[in-house]
């Protein structure tokens, strides 16, 4: 939130202040203190990047006032300038409220000796997006606002890209929200999309010959490449990760070397973060590739089931996350148009 200390300058009568223009006038206000004892307070309303916020409404509180009792508050809008000012405030304490569009509302307090003129430094309003996310609600409703997030990063705007996060230290998600996410991406049309394009692939080289050819066997292909992928989605991507508190995510770098950010990349196909922010081996991923495998031999043709064949396209999968890993780090968030700007600056484009 953003903090609105007010330092006492000098004596009114001494060094007198000049008076910030104001684009409104008060809507209401006590009788006139004494001149000799009336003290002024002003300021400037700026957002994060430190540009001016014209528009703003500052509110002017003193004891036995309320926020809502409109008859003895004082309240201008900011300027031009972003900057506001009340004259003839009476001594004592007094309370200022900051309000504007998109922004977290902002309440401060002090309090003003008789003939005293106090000026706001500058200081940036939080924006109501970012705040939601960072600073309100428990865990599980800022994972759930960092999962909006994710669910709009789609590849060239329509692939979906759900489970890379921008965020480094982004908060665990919960069991729930682990399901929840490996099944909006199973059932997102695209998927569908894809999948048949996979389907198609194989049957033109060739693959799983025992499916045959046709309409009937690119029917058993897709039917085949979409229960490998939700076998692989669900298991490495909810259920271990739930039983093995792991979290399912690729966290983008975006920062140092390139030769450390390949390292990087590759070693996130063995490693991930767990539910307590620190790195451990993937478990999730490698034995979630085995289950998959595994389980692909209930409904692949003969000729391509088997243990060995299991722990061939085990480390199969391993490889091809290493090399998506070094994609993602490189290329794909150039060419999502919905992803976030990282903390550390990288906005990922050229």
């Amino acid at each position: 939130m953003l903090s609105c200390c007010f330092s006492s300058l000098a004596q009114a009568q001494q060094s007198p202040a000049v008076q910030a223009p104001q684009t409104g006038e008060p809507t209401g206000q006590q009788p006139p203190p004494d001149q000799q004892s009336a003290a002024r307070i002003s300021g400037t309303v700026v957002d994060a990047t430190g540009a001016v916020v014209v528009g703003a409404r500052v509110t002017l509180l003193q004891p036995g006032q309320s926020a809502n009792d409109q008859s003895l508050n004082q309240e201008v809008l900011s300027g031009n300038d972003g900057q506001f000012s009340f004259a003839n405030v009476a001594p004592g304490a007094f309370q200022i409220r900051i309000a504007a569009a998109g922004f977290v509302t902002q309440t401060t307090s002090g309090s003003l000796h008789p003939g005293e003129v106090y000026i706001s430094p500058r200081a940036a309003l939080v924006p109501l997006v970012h705040a939601e996310v960072q600073v309100g609600g428990s865990q599980v409703e800022i994972a759930e606002e960092q999962i909006k997030v994710q669910e709009k990063q789609r590849v060239l705007g329509f692939v979906p890209n759900f489970y890379v996060s921008y965020i480094p230290d982004a908060v665990p998600l919960n069991p729930r929200q682990k399901f929840e996410l490996a099944w909006r991406t199973s059932v997102d049309p695209i998927n569908f999309a894809l999948t048949g394009a996979v389907a198609g692939i194989q049957q033109a080289d060739g693959r799983l010959r025992g499916y045959g050819q046709g309409a009937q066997g690119y029917a058993k292909r897709f039917g085949a490449s979409y229960a490998d992928s939700v076998t692989g989605t669900f298991i490495g991507g909810a259920i271990l990760p739930s039983l093995l508190k792991q979290d399912p995510r690729y966290f983008y770098k975006g920062s140092g070397s390139k030769g450390s950010r390949i390292m990087y990349a590759i070693s996130r196909s063995v490693i991930t973060k767990g539910d307590n922010q620190q790195w451990q081996p993937n478990y999730s991923g490698i034995f979630g590739s085995l289950a998959s495998g595994g389980i692909s031999n209930l409904y692949y043709p003969k000729t391509d089931r088997g243990a060995a064949l299991t722990f061939e396209n085990a480390l199969i999968r391993i490889g091809s996350t290493a090399i998506v890993n070094i994609v993602q780090e490189f290329i794909v968030r150039k060419l999502t148009p919905h992803a976030p700007d990282a903390p550390n600056g990288d906005s990922g484009q050229p």
